[in-house]
């Protein structure tokens, strides 16, 4: 009988525990010699129900199509065949252009994403010229592009009123151009137009982080107010202050339909999504409190609970809104999101609890809003200076 060979498969599917349960999944594969793994942000959730089970099976179905598209590009690589070539030397900016007047043809809000990639485009062209093709991408050219952002100069400034504040670009503001053009990247993957990622080599320590701790968020006595305060659209009061008590973000309430809710064994009414950012199934406990501002349910399991305005209209109306309350903060939708923290933690819950209840998969995300209340407390203590000199 002839022995068995057991062949080496060059790509395989791997899976990676998460503090909530789920498993991330990904490709642990070999590119030049060098071990390379490759989150596809498919996720697995734990099988509670019929439901969860065929989700599983189609999301392993797409990680397995995925690696079955990775063997390929392997293979055609070694055997000399560069399925990407004339497309590698396409003009970079002119896919980010691209790119760009495709989210804003979409429907939803897109319009931030247009933009900050008009903005990404008009940086890499000051960076290395307006002829980029992506054959000049590469680690170096990334490593010189986040230098660059460091001391960039900020387009708005001549329009500006305030010139010695924008000047040069933000610490958030280098931030969020480095993730669009992480995501820039990863379109042109996804493409075929690039066959390996220049991030993957790029160290965290050297990426342009975000400001520590600058989050807006509203105090509960603020919410009171907006709560006392009438808004022109009845509906978007009820939709953000159901998001400061439950944590969602626009792009997930504005989508919700009354057969997300379901009540649990228990007795408690659970919201479970498959939430539109991390492509997670998550589970949201809803409070009484919360339950209070649900509109009226009209129609069958399908309608959605909240009619919404897109989101830079919605924010319009939020501002106007919180002028009338007597609040002066920068208030966007998202601040809903971080008032239920900081909310959360106020009230004594756990910070673990409260990274589990906003979907967090890191721990240091929340401690972001821990750090923005010890400052609170330390301002709030500080103001007893000298009343009583």
């Amino acid at each position: 009988m002839a022995k068995q060979v057991k062949v080496k498969e060059p790509v395989r599917i791997r899976t990676k525990k998460l503090a909530n349960g789920n498993e991330s999944i990904y490709l642990d594969l070999y590119k030049d010699g060098d071990r390379v793994y490759e989150f596809l942000k498919l996720y697995l959730i734990p099988e509670k129900s019929k439901a969860d089970k065929e989700a599983n099976r189609k999301t392993l179905e797409l990680a397995n199509a995925i690696k079955a598209k990775r063997i390929v590009e392997l293979q055609n690589n070694e055997h000399g065949f560069k399925t990407n070539t004339t497309r590698s030397k396409m003009n970079l900016i002119q896919f980010v252009l691209h790119l760009a007047d495709e989210q804003l043809a979409k429907s939803g809000n897109k319009r931030s994403y247009y933009y900050t990639l008009h903005s990404l485009a008009k940086h890499l062209e000051a960076y290395a010229g307006d002829k980029i093709t992506f054959t000049k991408v590469n680690t170096e050219f990334v490593k010189g592009f986040i230098a660059y952002l460091r001391t960039a100069m900020n387009f708005n400034y001549e329009n500006s009123e305030k010139k010695s504040k924008y000047e040069v670009l933000s610490q958030n503001t280098q931030h969020n151009l480095y993730k669009k053009f992480a995501w820039v990247i990863r379109k042109a993957m996804q493409a075929d137009i690039m066959a390996i990622n220049p991030l993957d080599k790029i160290d965290n320590t050297d990426k342009p982080k975000p400001e520590d701790g600058q989050r807006e968020f509203l105090t509960i006595e603020e919410i009171k107010r907006l709560m006392n305060t009438p808004c022109e659209d009845d509906m978007l009061k009820c939709a953000f202050i159901f998001c400061c008590l439950v944590g969602l973000r626009y792009s997930d309430v504005k989508k919700l339909v009354w057969n997300d809710l379901y009540e649990d064994n228990e007795g408690a009414i659970i919201l479970r999504i498959r939430v539109t950012k991390t492509k997670r199934c998550e589970d949201f406990p809803i409070s009484k409190e919360a339950l209070k501002w649900l509109p009226e349910r009209i129609g069958s399991g399908d309608e959605k609970i909240f009619k919404l305005p897109k989101n830079d209209n919605s924010n319009r109306k939020l501002k106007h809104w919180c002028t009338l309350a007597g609040i002066t903060k920068n208030v966007t939708f998202h601040v809903a999101r971080h008032t239920a923290a900081t909310l959360n933690l106020s009230l004594g819950v756990p910070i673990e609890t409260v990274s589990k209840l906003l979907g967090h998969t890191k721990i240091s995300t929340t401690q972001i809003y821990a750090k923005v209340i010890d400052a609170n407390k330390k301002a709030a203590v500080h103001k007893q200076d000298g009343v009583f000199d």
